[in-house]
C-alpha cells in the first residue's frame, strides 16, 4: 500500500500543476510527511496519516538515492521517540544564525545531489527552529540508447522549430501501451533503464492539460493494455527480412526543473491545519509548541539519448507556536550580595594573579542634584 500511497499524493499533486515545462517528486515530500505524521497532534495528525499513513523505504538501487535529514535549533529539546526515528548521522543542530545555519543546509543539498540541486529550496531565518529535508536523485542508463538526430515538427505546438529529436528501433513492442482513461486514451511508452530504473512517457490527445494527463497517466499504469490505437501512434506494412514487428520510437531531448511551494496546495499535502500558529502540532516532536513556517521543493530531470537524471529536494521548516514558557528540569539556589558600606577593590592580572590597581571607597560618589 506504501507505493500506492505515495503515487496517489504524487497524481493529486499532478493535478494542480498547470501546463508548462515542470518537475516534481511526490515521494520527496512524501517521507518528510510520514515522518511527522506519528508525532503530530489532532487534526493535523489525521491530515498526516490520510495523506501517508505509512513510512516510506526504497529499496537498495543502484540508480536511485533517497536521504533525509533534521536539522534542530540548539536549546529545542526532541522527544526521545522522535530521537529513536531519526538516526544520529542525519540530525544537525542550527545555530539560529542564518548566516551560519543556510550555508550548511545548502552543501547538505549540493552533496545529496550530485550537485544537480546546489541549495535548499527555503531559506532559514532567526525564527527558523526546526527543518526536515529530503534529498532524492535518479541516474538511469537506457539498455537501449537512443540515436541523436535533428527534429522540425510538420505540424502542431512545435511546427516549424528546430529540436534536439531523438530516434530508436528496436523489437520491443510491449513497451507500447494504451491506457482508457475518462478523459480520453493515453498512450504509455516504456523507455527501459539498465539497472531499475524505467521512464514512461505519456501522449494524450491536443489540449488536453498536464493537470489531467499527468494524474490519468498515473492511475493508468497498472491497467494500461498493448495496443496500436493511441495518440501518436501509427501503423504501417513494409518489406522486411522476417515477420517480427518492430518498434520506432521519435522523440526529443528534455531539461526541465520545477520550484515548487507546497504551502500553495497546503491540502493536497496535509499541511494546512500545520500552518496554523496558535498553538503546537507537533508534541510528539518536541515539547516546544511547533508550526510548519515553509514547504518547498525543487526539482530537475534531463532526458537524453543515453540516459536519464532527475534530483529533487524538498524543504519543511517549523517554527514557535502559540505562547511558550520554558520548563526547566532543575532547581537552583538565588544568592545576593549588596554593597551598602564602604569596601576594597583590586585590579587583578588573571594568568598571573598580579594585583595590578588596589583600592577603597569610603565614601561613594553622590547623585547629581535635580534641576
Amino acid at each position: 500500500m506504501t507505493t500506492a500511497n505515495a503515487n496517489a499524493l504524487t497524481a493529486r499533486w499532478t493535478s494542480t500543476v498547470d501546463t508548462k515545462n515542470t518537475a516534481l517528486s511526490g515521494p520527496g515530500v512524501y517521507v518528510l510527511l510520514a515522518l511527522l505524521a506519528p508525532f503530530a497532534d489532532g487534526q493535523v495528525r489525521a491530515d498526516l496519516l490520510a495523506v501517508a499513513p505509512e513510512p516510506l523505504e526504497l529499496p537498495e538501487s543502484p540508480t536511485t538515492r533517497m536521504a533525509t535529514a533534521v536539522w534542530s535549533r540548539t536549546g529545542v529539546p526532541l522527544t526521545d521517540a522522535f530521537v529513536a526515528a531519526v538516526p544520529a548521522a542525519s540530525r544537525g543542530p542550527l545555530t539560529g544564525d542564518p548566516g551560519t545555519d543556510q550555508p550548511v543546509l545548502d552543501a547538505w543539498a549540493d552533496e545529496q545531489t550530485g550537485g544537480a540541486i546546489p541549495a535548499m529550496p527555503i531559506q532559514v531565518d532567526e525564527d527558523t527552529l526546526m527543518v526536515l529535508a529530503s534529498a532524492l536523485a535518479v541516474h538511469t542508463t537506457w539498455s537501449s540508447p537512443f540515436r541523436d538526430v535533428p527534429r522540425c515538427p510538420q505540424a502542431g505546438p512545435w511546427a516549424g522549430r528546430d529540436l534536439n529529436g531523438l530516434h530508436r528501433r528496436d523489437r520491443n513492442i510491449k513497451a507500447l501501451r494504451v491506457a482508457d482513461t475518462e478523459g480520453g486514451p493515453i498512450t504509455l511508452l516504456t523507455v527501459a533503464g539498465a539497472d531499475d530504473v524505467d521512464v514512461v512517457l505519456a501522449l494524450s490527445e491536443p489540449g488536453r492539460p498536464a493537470s489531467e494527463v499527468l494524474p490519468a497517466a498515473i492511475g493508468g499504469l497498472p491497467t494500461a493494455s498493448q495496443g496500436d490505437n493511441g495518440p501518436g501512434i501509427s501503423v504501417r506494412e513494409i518489406e522486411a527480412a522476417d515477420d517480427e514487428p518492430e518498434l520506432l520510437v521519435d522523440t526529443v531531448r528534455f531539461r526541465v526543473e520545477g520550484r515548487h511551494d507546497l504551502l500553495e496546495q497546503a491540502g493536497v499535502f496535509g499541511l494546512a491545519a500545520a500552518t496554523d500558529r496558535d498553538e503546537g502540532h507537533f508534541s510528539g516532536v518536541s515539547p516546544v509548541p511547533l508550526a510548519v513556517d515553509r514547504a518547498r521543493q525543487d526539482a530537475v530531470a534531463e532526458f537524453s539519448a543515453t540516459g536519464f537524471k532527475a534530483a529533487a529536494v524538498t524543504g519543511l521548516s517549523m517554527v514557535l507556536a502559540g505562547a511558550f514558557r520554558p520548563q526547566y528540569q532543575y532547581k537552583k539556589r538565588l544568592v545576593s550580595v549588596t554593597f551598602d558600606r564602604p569596601f576594597g577593590f583590586l585590579a587583578v592580572h588573571r594568568a598571573t594573579g598580579l594585583v595590578l590597581v588596589a583600592g577603597w571607597v569610603e565614601e561613594p560618589e553622590p547623585a547629581e542634584p535635580e534641576l
